[in-house]
């Protein structure tokens, strides 16, 4: 991030050494001007990742450097949303967010892949096991961390300082934002239709929690509209008794149906989930051929070193890796299909 420069003012001798010529700047008036930060270009959904193919799954968008170091210490318990979470401070003063349960795996793979394809995402990393420090009064949480502070399969999200964040009511919708009719948000819809994130709430949903979120750098003032909970994916999508988190046979079974066909231009989706026809409206060839040169560009190892990073055992390693890459080369086909002009 950019920061800004700050110029105190200099002293002056006598007032009109102070006030500029009109029509003339000054050296110090130039300096000034040249130290201002440029105004942001409006908001942001997308940014280009860079070398897709050299990203590092491993660690995600927030790379080894800000891997979560231990001794972790207790802050408090975060009463919010359906998971048990708690919130610590690491050896190098940062804060994070810690989950336990349904969501751990897949948030933290599906992290790598939405950032891969260039949406912003919050640093997230798989904690297999760890301990933490003056822990006291827990009442969801005690399930996942024993007496001592210690604890098993964890997912740790950094809580990034200088951000200022719009949420619930102050989110942002599918069908009303900056973005519509861009390739840029049916993007989005097309990477949460290939994690089966079935949880795509909005602004609407506010009462129930939305997952849209408008962020802020306090810095430099840049918006980026985001997606924030990428927990509800990587199994089977559908309604309240049928949907699943993290389930590599459900996941594999719906995939036959992920792409179902393409009329008058228009690509049709099987998905099912909340805002599901908005997640499957409006969405042209010409919008999966964009995305297809991201995550298009994504290896089978990447796949693969992201799933086990996130806990994946062996064999669920080799299912998602299959069933991911079969949904790609469904996006490839109806790219390649696409009339030539």
């Amino acid at each position: 991030m950019i920061q800004a420069v700050l110029l105190s003012a200099l002293p002056c001798v006598a007032i009109i050494s102070c006030v500029p010529v009109s029509g003339q700047t000054g050296p110090r008036q130039r300096t000034r001007e040249a130290a201002r930060p440029a105004p942001p270009a409006g908001p942001t959904i997308w940014h280009d990742p860079g070398v897709v193919e050299k990203l590092d799954f491993v660690n995600g968008a927030g790379g080894a450097k800000l891997a979560p170091k231990p001794p972790f210490t207790f802050l408090e318990e975060d009463h919010g949303g359906t998971n048990p979470k708690i919130k610590i401070k690491d050896a190098a003063g940062r804060t994070w967010g810690v989950k336990w349960g349904s969501e751990v795996h897949s948030e933290v793979f599906a992290s790598r892949l939405v950032w891969a394809a260039g949406y912003y995402v919050e640093a997230a990393y798989f904690v297999k096991s760890g301990k933490v420090e003056g822990v006291a009064g827990l009442t969801r949480a005690k399930k996942y961390v024993r007496s001592d502070g210690s604890f098993t399969n964890a997912r740790f999200e950094l809580k990034e300082k200088g951000v200022s964040k719009q949420t619930g009511k102050e989110s942002w919708r599918w069908d009303s934002n900056p973005f519509v009719g861009t390739p840029e948000l049916s993007g989005l819809k097309i990477v949460i239709m290939l994690t089966s994130n079935w949880d795509p709430k909005d602004q609407r949903d506010a009462s129930d929690g939305s997952n849209t979120a408008i962020f802020t750098l306090k810095k430099t003032g840049a918006v980026r509209y985001v997606l924030t909970d990428w927990g509800a994916t990587m199994g089977r999508w559908g309604g309240v008794l049928k949907r699943e988190k993290w389930d590599c046979e459900g996941y594999s079974h719906q995939t036959r149906k992920f792409v179902t066909g393409v009329e008058g231009g228009m690509v049709r989706f099987g998905y099912d989930g909340k805002r599901a026809a908005e997640m499957r409206g409006g969405i042209k060839v010409s919008d999966v051929t964009w995305l297809l040169k991201y995550i298009g560009r994504i290896s089978d190892a990447q796949i693969r070193s992201g799933l086990a990073a996130s806990g994946a055992t062996t064999e669920e390693v080799a299912c998602f890796t299959s069933a991911m890459r079969e949904r790609i080369d469904q996006l490839r086909r109806v790219a390649a299909d696409a009339p030539r002009r």
